[in-house]
């Protein structure tokens, strides 16, 4: 979404006759339905008629098009300034500019990073270069109208209060000034070259339409361009958060090895990228030669990355480098160079098949390694054997006592980047109340369905696109179709044949939970789409599209949520011991239960980049949620 739209005619003339920062304004409240901030509002009024005057060149023509704060598709990350046309040659260009008010910056060790002074003070944070860059890059990976429609894009960033120094531009920042030249304050005229450069004429095929309104193509899926990936190609670009979150992590897992034990605790949401850095630091620390290791609880990442990378190296290389949580319980000490933990909220106390190995994982996790990194989001905690939690990391680091660190990834690439999604959810599955009562289709596609047939229908006619839209469910329904359960063999062939699990009768509805000779590698099969899958084949992963049957176990009574937990078959190890939890300490015993059911509804509903539907086997549950969506 673009907030501001006009030809440089009309922007010269906001500028010159009107307050443009006002315009914006109240342009960001009507169209993302927020209030602006006033450091915002500031920078508008700063840095707008900065670019006014550059702009204020016959040779630059006037129906050039101008936009300003485009939303990227499927992130919060926005350009603060788009002008467009066409060059010479009558290719269509768009130069990008980021816009910074800053004066001063001090060189750092990590690559791509500087620091800064903010209302808070002085933080590390992405060159300015590299941050335009990096939006450049993410426009190539999400829209078709730039990626195929041959649309060049030329970024670059102004610092129009910046005396160049020598330091914003120092050699060390080749790499991204190249790619996204900079301007500093006396740099007026290379800038309006540089833009007359690429602008010879006006906007004629109305490319700002186009980009605005062009097919949103999903981002790469991690796991198909792991191979890649781990040959040390550039294949996911880091950005704002997680570019800062990466170098540091590089910085710290190298003073470890001065002998102070590191610890990092990132928290971050369903699709903020965890996974992403987390492969990246792999690739990174590897590199450098430090004996690393990407560790998961939930085995179907791990198997994914496996079915991928196998094919182009050995099964004990791969070993070697992703490994279970339960693995370290008998680790030695500092065995590790660094340990990557991903989805660390699954971490449990004990290991092994029948939790009877070592003391606790995230304690022996810390004691294996010199550097720690937890990738954490307690909302993801789907087991009632789940202890993961920021207080356990803290309470170990320090027992052990490791220097501990934080960050925080906040910006959404999953949900089509939207926030107000996750934060809906939240309110729907009343985790939380949040301000978000009501989801618009313009925010993400969600459609609830009275006919499991339809959404069953649906979701195999999207996948034909990308084998990319599965159907999974809350874990209400017996696996009778399991070959290796006692219920099974009672059966004959025959019989075995016409068995299925999740049935509804009164709609012709038969579907088997997803059958055991894919395992955890469900989600990727390609036969897979008839099958339902469960939390723990889709955790720490994702599609394109997902449809989620929402079970007995989660049901609406007069607006209130309900949750019955014994809805689900005795089999199911994640609530296993939900009786006892309740008899020992009824309030919080039976407040744990609710949050786990909760939690797996609300990761099964987030494991959609572009969509999500539902069909809730209870019709007060079902005419709730359509009640939440505003054009259902």
């Amino acid at each position: 979404m673009i907030v501001y739209k006009a030809t440089k005619q009309q922007f010269l003339n906001d500028v010159y006759e009107h307050n443009i920062e006002d315009i914006i304004s109240k342009m960001v409240n009507d169209k993302l339905h927020r209030n602006v901030g006033d450091g915002e509002y500031r920078s508008w009024s700063n840095s707008l008629p900065q670019v006014e005057q550059l702009l204020r060149d016959e040779a630059i023509p006037e129906d050039a098009g101008v936009a300003i704060e485009y939303n990227i598709p499927q992130t919060q990350n926005r350009v603060d300034f788009i002008i467009c046309g066409q060059d010479e040659d009558q290719n269509d260009r768009v130069v990008l500019i980021e816009l910074k008010q800053w004066s001063k910056a001090t060189l750092t060790a990590k690559d791509g990073m500087v620091n800064t002074r903010f209302q808070h003070g002085y933080t590390d944070t992405q060159h300015p270069s590299y941050q335009a860059w990096s939006y450049s890059m993410l426009l190539n990976s999400f829209n078709v109208a730039v990626y195929e429609g041959q649309i060049k894009l030329s970024p670059c960033a102004y610092l129009h209060n910046y005396k160049d120094d020598g330091v914003i531009t120092n050699s060390f920042y080749n790499t991204y000034l190249e790619r996204a030249p900079l301007f500093c304050k006396e740099d007026k005229r290379e800038l309006r070259e540089f833009i007359k450069k690429y602008i010879k004429y006006g906007d004629k095929n109305d490319i700002i339409f186009n980009i605005e309104n062009g097919e949103i193509r999903p981002s790469k899926a991690l796991a198909d361009s792991m191979e890649s990936l781990l040959k040390g190609n550039e294949e996911f670009v880091l950005i704002d958060s997680q570019k800062e979150i990466f170098e540091e992590a590089k910085q710290l897992a190298k003073r470890a090895q001065a002998g102070k034990k590191q610890v990092m605790i990132i928290e971050g949401g369903p699709g903020t990228g965890k996974s992403v850095v987390a492969i990246n630091l792999l690739v990174a620390l590897t590199k450098q030669g430090l004996v690393s290791q990407y560790v998961t609880r939930n085995s179907a990442p791990r198997e994914v990355y496996e079915a991928k990378l196998t094919k182009t190296m050995k099964k004990s290389v791969f070993s070697n480098m992703f490994r279970g949580s339960g693995a370290f319980w008998d680790a030695k000490k500092d065995a590790f160079d660094a340990l990557i933990i991903d989805e660390a909220h699954r971490l449990r106390s004990k290991s092994g098949m029948f939790d009877h190995l070592g003391e606790n994982q995230t304690k022996e996790l810390i004691d294996a390694s010199r550097f720690s990194i937890f990738f954490i989001d307690e909302d993801q905690r789907v087991t009632l054997k789940d202890v993961g939690s920021k207080d356990e990391i803290e309470e170990w680091a320090s027992h052990f006592g490791a220097e501990v660190s934080y960050g925080i990834l906040e910006s959404q690439f999953r949900c089509s980047g939207s926030d107000g999604y996750l934060s809906w959810l939240d309110n729907s599955l009343q985790l939380r109340q949040t301000a978000n009562t009501s989801l618009g289709r313009d925010e993400y596609d969600l459609k609830v369905y009275d006919n499991p047939n339809d959404l069953k229908n649906r979701i195999i006619d999207l996948n034909k696109e990308r084998n990319s839209a599965r159907i999974v469910a809350g874990y209400c329904w017996k696996w009778v179709t399991k070959t290796t359960t006692k219920t099974w063999r009672k059966f004959s062939k025959e019989e075995q044949s016409n068995l299925y699990d999740i049935e509804f009768p009164e709609y012709g509805f038969k579907m088997k939970w997803n059958l055991d000779k894919d395992g955890m590698l469900w989600l990727i099969s390609p036969e897979s789409v008839n099958e339902v899958g469960c939390i723990h084949t889709c955790q720490g992963l994702e599609l394109d599209y997902v449809g989620v049957i929402i079970g007995d176990d989660f049901v609406i009574r007069d607006g209130i949520a309900e949750i019955h937990p014994e809805a689900h078959p005795g089999m199911d190890k994640a609530l296993h011991t939900w009786r006892q939890i309740v008899r020992e300490d009824p309030v919080r015993g039976k407040l744990k239960v609710d949050t786990i059911i909760k939690n797996t509804y609300r990761t099964l509903m987030s494991r959609g980049m572009k969509g999500c539907y539902l069909y809730c086997t209870d019709k007060e549950t079902s005419e709730y949620f359509k009640g939440l969506i505003s054009d259902q």
